[in-house]
């Protein structure tokens, strides 16, 4: 009993167990939208959240990993001062967002109305202040590695837009305009209750001053290129996509690979918020072998975690597909001629690359090197670009755009590990050895206590 109340008190299973609560429920409500929507209603629904999640990473980007990283060795006097410049420049930037959308609906109305982007430039402006405080609450709380309570958080926030998808499902069916209210409902629950237990940060408002605006902001510029650069990798397929002849039905069909593909990024997730605090401080004490080991050690751990995993999404794509949206998506598409497994056994191969490529940039940023992983990420962005309407507009072909994927992550890996390597002196062999010895450990130190509670009942 006393093994498994450490085991779950570890910061790498809270925060594992969050995301496994974050993507379970958002699968199973995917599911559950993909069999009740048409293919053309899921398709903007699609858009909707492609377009929210995109200008998220702008908005949060600004100061979220600077954040994290400056709190890593901030007295009490200047965390309040950091926490404050926090709020108040996620505020400023809510704020213009939300004006540059509606600024844009009514203007261009005519154009915005008849496309799939309706619902994003019509609802996300409240979204936007709606989600404010919990995701401002996420940062601070894992910077202080508090990821009992970052569970909880997502957690509440995603059963309550989940119970409203499964009335959605069994009990009422509703329009797109009332699960986006759904939606709104659920933000701004969770909200109320961050603020309420001081958990965001907003109650330092006032003691942010222009040094610490200037601190978050001069990191910020380059880690907010990057997670939009980021995002874009995600979501530049779908949003050349939809700009397509191929339309809102292409971009629905291509949302279940890359929603299977967010299945195999559920520990990457958990363990890069992890890595990154970690690192952040052992790079700001001066441990530079301290932060080399922990980057072979993640990268390593990873990379043989996710050889199962992609392993198994290839073998089981129809299975996994069928269970997801449905046996009418097992099927070759009539209308577009895609193939919707077939995507899912290439996104299987690039779900290897994903660990390394994923590291080297948490590991750029962790030494203060965000312009670096900028730059990486920019080269990324344009090889995906370019590659998305040579598959899109050439060949007309959904395989290639995954393959796209692939070719643009090595491009990334090869970037990463050529500078990674000039300031940490690396040994691309311990990533491998150190992955394999992490997972010994763990069998010996279960070995261990098992061997040991056996001794302690036979005396």
């Amino acid at each position: 009993m006393k093994i498994l109340k450490k085991i779950v008190k570890e910061d790498n299973f809270l925060s594992l167990t969050g995301n496994l609560v974050i993507a379970v429920l958002g699968i199973a409500g995917f599911g559950l939208l993909a069999r009740s929507l048409s293919l053309d209603v899921f398709g903007q629904w699609v858009l909707f959240v492609t377009g929210g999640s995109f200008v998220e990473m702008f908005r949060f980007g600004i100061t979220n990993t600077a954040l994290i990283r400056f709190l890593s060795g901030a007295d009490t006097h200047e965390r309040k001062k950091l926490i404050g410049s926090n709020t108040l420049i996620g505020l400023c930037a809510t704020i213009l967002i939300a004006l540059i959308l509606l600024f844009c609906l009514v203007v261009f109305y005519d154009s915005i109305s008849t496309s799939g982007y309706y619902l994003f430039f019509k609802w996300y402006p409240w979204l936007a202040f709606l989600n404010l405080p919990w995701n401002n609450a996420l940062v601070v709380l894992q910077a202080d590695r508090k990821y009992g309570q970052i569970l909880a958080i997502k957690a509440f926030k995603s059963g309550i837009f989940f119970l409203v998808i499964v009335l959605h499902f069994f009990v009422r069916e509703m329009t797109l305009t009332q699960l986006v209210i759904g939606l709104l409902i659920a933000n701004a629950i969770t909200s109320l209750i961050s603020l309420f237990l001081g958990w965001d940060g907003a109650k330092y408002i006032r003691q942010a001053t222009s040094k610490t605006n200037r601190t978050l902001l001069d990191f910020g510029k380059y880690t907010t290129f990057t997670l939009i650069g980021t995002n874009l990798l995600r979501s530049a397929d779908t949003l050349i996509i939809s700009l397509s002849p191929m339309g809102s039905a292409a971009v629905a069909l291509f949302s279940i690979p890359l929603k299977l593909t967010e299945l195999q990024q559920i520990p990457l997730r958990s363990f890069v918020a992890t890595a990154f605090p970690k690192m952040s401080k052992a790079s700001v004490q001066g441990k530079v072998n301290e932060v080399r080991n922990l980057f072979y050690t993640y990268s390593g751990a990873l990379t043989y975690l996710f050889i199962g995993m992609s392993l198994f999404t290839f073998v089981f794509a129809d299975y996994l597909v069928l269970m997801l949206s449905g046996e009418q998506y097992l099927k070759v598409d009539p209308e577009t001629g895609f193939n919707v497994v077939a995507m899912v056994r290439v996104f299987s191969v690039y779900g290897l690359l994903l660990p390394i490529d994923r590291m080297t940039g948490v590991c750029l940023d962790s030494i203060n090197r965000p312009n670096i992983n900028a730059l990486k990420v920019f080269i990324m962005v344009a090889a995906n670009v370019i590659g998305d309407f040579v598959a899109i507009f050439i060949f007309k072909s959904l395989i290639l755009v995954a393959v796209g994927s692939i070719l643009f992550t090595i491009i990334g890996i090869w970037m990463g590990m050529y500078f990674l390597n000039k300031e940490l002196n690396l040994s691309y062999g311990k990533i491998f050895y150190r992955g394999w010895d992490f997972y010994m450990n763990l069998l010996n130190k279960a070995s261990n206590k098992r061997l040991l509670l056996a001794n302690e009942k036979a005396n």
